[in-house]
């Protein structure tokens, strides 16, 4: 197991490495693992899933009482029973009961507050816990994802979450949505031999995978563990400890004083000194204020909840009051990760031909089922999805392929004539088209129009097939037009960002996606353009300007990044929460 070791300690480079040499690192074969092979894996590995800190519900609770305000309570609570004795009066149970409800009220709110949403979060996550389909000892089978260990054999099709880092084996190419991830808003063509990641979708396909990474080793794992191993003291509790501290000092300067006057010079009795300095104590910290406060962000907790928001953390709400800097994702946060057409971008190259028309060939290019993201964006951009075949008889679609890099239908109109409408990659549909240079031209200027807005292009053409087969060749095809294709910003988005503005907090975009479109989406949500590559932050940009700024001033200043990955993510929240 000398091997497996290495692999544990990423001591191999299993991402690049050609696949043959994989099956003899992970030391497994194509026809998988066995059941005992797994399990003691997984005593090299662990399980394939996060790891989760467990915490004691008694140590929990007692954590409320251990802050510098509940330990002038509890030292109040000690000199009402133990040191208020003497002059034949009995300990001084009224205080000391008082303090002690109060510490536990204000304990108990706040646990049984935190522990409810823990616990809602908690089965959150176990209706959300994968299954995969993995070959062991010999079979396939659906199994949970936390079983898997590196050198295991999965199966992947559309509508499936990878369920860990793996390398593809032998097949046909896969559209995998990364989005969470990267942020790339639309789907990328994995082929064999690609890593994907744990935690994205997949969009097309069907093929096998070996795994090469589980739980914390993986993509995922290691930028939640980035998240996870910050530490941050958040700001409601260094006003709560600077309170706590000066009331500390402030009494016990006062009890030091108290003292010296009461007993060396007035010569008090013992029992009625304690009583002025338990006055002094009790009287020197807000002592109702954990309680209310405790009270305060318990309702707070039940307004977020109503809105389906769920508090890990009471304190967290105030510290998102506090705020003044928000970072926030592009791809399915800002916008809607759904993509649409900007209707009045279209391009028509045909005469006779309208933006709407140019839609409604796109749309009868696309599946109507089992459709990936520009199918369903073409469909839906129509009136109503239906349109897409009414009218016609639909007699061969072409699926998309990298190849091709296009769709196609062929159908036969009301009139029984014969026709294809297919859409695709701007170059195919040229040559498809067989265009003249001022066509290619006039196409390719407004697809850099499109570029430098961050919309990406999509082609439409058409053709008559008069000898009325679907295998014959067809007419001359015709280059209808150009569709910029983008992903929307939310209709709240816009008017949210406006809010937190003019509250003093300012909005950063941080995506994976491209610079441009990044920019794109900031100017449509009003925002700021002031954008800058992932690159600028290592110190790699070809911009000169940039490399004179330090990295924690070039954070500040910009509206967003792009290209970002969660590595990079967690360095600059680091820089802007120095600031």
């Amino acid at each position: 197991m000398g091997g497996l070791e290495e692999i544990r300690n990423e001591a191999v480079d299993l991402e690049n490495i050609p696949i043959e040499e994989v099956f003899e690192q992970l030391k497994c074969t194509r026809q998988g693992l066995t059941s005992d092979e797994g399990a003691q894996r997984v005593e090299i590995f662990g399980l394939n899933k996060l790891e989760e800190k467990k915490e004691s519900k008694v140590l929990k609770f007692l954590g409320f009482m251990w802050n510098p305000l509940s330990w002038v309570m509890e030292m109040a609570a000690i000199m009402a029973i133990a040191l208020a004795n003497g002059g034949g009066k009995p300990p001084d149970w009224q205080d000391f009961v008082g303090i002690i409800v109060l510490l536990v009220i204000n304990s108990t709110i706040s646990f049984i507050e935190e522990n409810n949403a823990g616990n809602a979060a908690a089965a959150l996550m176990a209706n959300l816990a994968p299954k995969t389909k993995v070959l062991r000892d010999g079979r396939w089978g659906e199994q949970e994802a936390s079983i898997l260990v590196p050198g295991d054999i999965v199966s992947i099709k559309l509508g499936d979450i990878v369920p860990a880092d793996a390398r593809l084996l032998e097949g046909d190419p896969l559209k995998i949505d990364q989005s969470g991830l990267t942020g790339e808003s639309l789907p990328v063509t994995k082929n064999p031999g690609d890593e994907v990641f744990s935690g994205s979708t997949c969009k097309q396909g069907e093929i096998e995978a070996v795994v090469i990474a589980t739980g914390v080793h993986t993509f995922f794992g290691k930028a939640a563990h980035l998240v996870d191993s910050t530490n941050q003291v958040g700001h409601f509790q260094q006003v709560l400890t600077a309170i706590g501290n000066f009331c500390i000092v402030s009494i016990a300067v006062g009890i030091v004083i108290e003292i010296i006057v009461m007993f060396p010079i007035q010569r008090r009795k013992y029992r009625a000194g304690i009583e002025n300095l338990l006055v002094l104590l009790i009287g020197g910290i807000p002592i109702a204020m954990p309680t209310v406060l405790s009270v305060t962000m318990a309702i707070g907790s039940h307004k977020l909840s109503q809105q389906g928001a769920i508090t890990k953390r009471m304190t967290a709400i105030e510290e998102l009051a506090g705020m003044d800097v928000l970072c926030s994702d592009k791809t399915g946060t800002l916008t809607l990760n759904k993509l649409s057409v900007d209707k009045n971008l279209v391009e028509v190259f045909a005469k006779g031909v309208d933006k709407e028309h140019v839609l409604l060939l796109a749309a009868r290019a696309s599946r109507v089922e089992n459709q990936d993201a520009i199918d369903a964006c073409m469909v839906g951009m129509l009136a109503d999805p239906k349109e897409a075949r009414a009218g016609i008889r639909e007699v061969h679609f072409l699926p998309f392929n990298p190849t091709d890099k296009r769709t196609a239908l062929t159908y036969i109109d009301a009139e029984g004539n014969w026709h294809r409408a297919s859409k695709g990659a701007p170059e195919q549909i040229i040559t498809l088209c067989n265009c003249k240079e001022d066509v290619k031209r006039k196409v390719h200027s407004v697809i850099e129009k499109y570029a430098e807005r961050g919309l990406r292009s999509l082609a439409v053409a058409r053709q008559e097939v008069p000898e009325k087969s679907k295998d014959s060749p067809g007419g001359p095809w015709q280059f209808i037009g150009l569709l910029p294709l983008f992903d929307p910003p939310r209709h709240d988005s816009a008017e949210t960002i406006r809010k937190a503005l003019v509250l003093g907090v300012n909005v950063k975009m941080i995506t994976g996606d491209q610079l441009a479109i990044g920019k794109e989406t900031g100017r449509r949500l009003g925002m700021g353009t002031n954008m800058y590559p992932s690159s600028a932050l290592l110190g790699q940009s070809k911009d000169g300007s940039l490399e004179s700024l330090p990295v924690d001033e070039l954070i500040e200043k910009a509206d967003g990044f792009a290209g970002v990955f969660p590595g990079m993510l967690h360095s600059m929240l680091i820089c802007l929460v120095m600031q």
